[in-house]
């Protein structure tokens, strides 16, 4: 019955307008599981004697520890606070906490001027053996799988790699893991350089895991992977019905999702000038607004970027904005290419073997000694990623558990393929000769990683400097 009616009323009819809602108020108490009612501000009241049977679950033993108290401090999920804030009813809602799972009702209690003064609750059903168990169940299944599934979604975001991953003991290969651990201690921004295929996405991983934000998510984006028309919502998400076709819901970008974590942005170097700006603010200010929306959203965001192009060039030529630039180039890190690290070349091969059997479910493979002299002879301009497909080719092509020189001569150039065991052996130099090379190698990459400093990189090669400028000299009459 409408208020306006009511005001029609004579005195005998509201009198019975007021006994029927107390007969209601008592035959709901009767009739439900549970019944409490709470105030304006949320604070239970009262409890019906039915509703203390959930107290000891909810961690109560007297109901004065109870009543008086925020409704949502002593029942987990409710939503009696909406109802109050609304004004509107929730007449049938599932209920889920450490009591158990239950059907229940939710009503805003009115005064005479309309204004709500509070909240009504009830359980409707809680027994096994009701009708809507079944659906009670469904719904509690349902939970655990999204919970399993949110647990799942976080440890996908987690890094997959450490430093221990990064494998090499090559000088430049030091230098490289030195850099990354004083970059994990720091918040700034990272600049990762090198060739594609060198393992900048690993090295992300790598220092995310080894500083104070590895238990927050790891987000990865490649630009260059990414439409131009799309990057704007894949970076800062999109607001509910932004534009026609758009999930009404909204959808949160990349910033959001690694709120509190590390944001890797793979190629860089490809990024649009027209978002560069908006990812500059986003950098600098730690805000950003989704698409489509005015509101300013705060994060907590650790950024490394990784390119395989020249920045400093690109922003000399204005392809890429230099302020931008000097935001990121903040701890810059260079990663080796492999053919600078050949050294590392068996342990490596070695490391991708195992993870291919692992991965695969082949037999393990080992390298003979013409395979790793086929495999040394080739400049891999795809670096550790071009060595990993190779062996993946070669492992797949033979039975045998010892990959030799002749099985990689189908799948590497003629210039470095060697045809068959004997005519790899017919390419193998003298023993003294390939050790100095291999000196010469790790010398020169030491030399690179320390910018020319010979006290350096002798600390690196761990040898004394005196011992260094002897093999420079040594060096320089052999290939004189």
């Amino acid at each position: 019955m409408t208020e306006p009616a009511r005001a029609g009323l004579p005195l005998d009819g509201e009198a019975i307008v007021r006994l029927a809602a107390r007969s209601m108020f008592e035959l709901f108490s009767d009739m439900a599981q549970g019944m409490m009612l709470v105030d304006r501000d949320g604070r239970v009241v009262w409890i019906n004697e039915a509703y203390k049977k959930f107290l000891p679950a909810l961690g109560f033993e007297r109901v004065e520890e109870f009543v008086g108290r925020p409704v949502e401090e002593v029942v987990p999920n409710t939503l009696m606070r909406h109802v109050i804030e609304s004004g509107k009813p929730i007449l049938v809602d599932l209920l889920s906490n450490k009591a158990g799972t239950f059907v229940v009702s939710r009503i805003p209690l009115r005064d005479d001027a309309g204004q709500v003064i509070g909240a009504l609750g009830m359980v409707l059903f809680d027994h096994p053996e009701t009708t809507l168990q079944p659906l009670i169940a469904k719904f509690a299944t349902l939970q655990r799988d999204l919970d399993e599934a949110r647990k799942a979604l976080a440890a996908q975001r987690r890094t997959k790699y450490t430093l221990a991953s990064f494998i090499g003991s090559s000088p430049a290969v030091l230098e490289v893991k030195r850099q990354a651990r004083r970059a994990a201690q720091s918040g700034a921004s990272v600049l990762l350089l090198g060739e594609t295929g060198t393992g900048k996405e690993l090295l992300a991983h790598a220092i995310h895991a080894g500083s104070v934000r590895a238990q927050r998510p790891f987000i990865s984006v490649n630009l260059a992977a990414v439409p131009e028309t799309l990057l704007e919502a894949e970076f800062f998400g999109v607001a509910p019905g932004a534009y026609t076709g758009a999930d009404r819901k909204g959808r949160d970008g990349k910033f959001r999702l690694a709120d509190g974590g590390t944001l890797f942005l793979d190629e860089i170097g490809d990024m649009p000038l027209a978002l560069q700006a908006k990812l500059l603010r986003a950098l600098q200010e730690q805000e950003f607004e989704p698409l489509g929306s005015n509101q300013v959203i705060k994060v907590d965001v650790r950024v490394i970027a990784a390119t395989s192009r020249d920045l400093r060039k690109l922003a000399s030529e204005g392809r890429f904005r230099e302020d931008l630039y000097y935001r990121l180039n903040v701890l810059p890190i260079r990663l080796p290419t492999l053919r600078d690290r050949l050294s590392d070349l068996e342990a490596l091969a070695e490391s991708l073997l195992e993870g291919i059997a692992v991965r695969t479910g082949m037999p393990q493979r080992e390298l003979a000694p013409s395979a790793l002299a086929a495999l040394a002879s080739y400049p891999w301009p795809g670096n550790v990623r071009e060595l990993r497909n190779l062996l993946e080719q070669a492992a797949m092509l033979t039975d045998s558990h010892r990959l030799s020189g002749e099985d990689f001569a189908a799948i590497l150039p003629t210039a470095a393929a060697v045809p068959a065991e004997d005519a790899a052996l017919r390419t193998l130099r003298p023993l003294p000769q390939l050790i100095a090379e291999i000196e010469r190698n790790s010398i020169e990459s030491a030399l690179a990683a320390t910018g020319g400093n010979k006290a350096s990189a002798a600390k690196l090669l761990g040898i004394s400097r005196a011992t260094l400028y002897e093999r420079l000299a040594a060096l320089k009459r052999l290939s004189a």
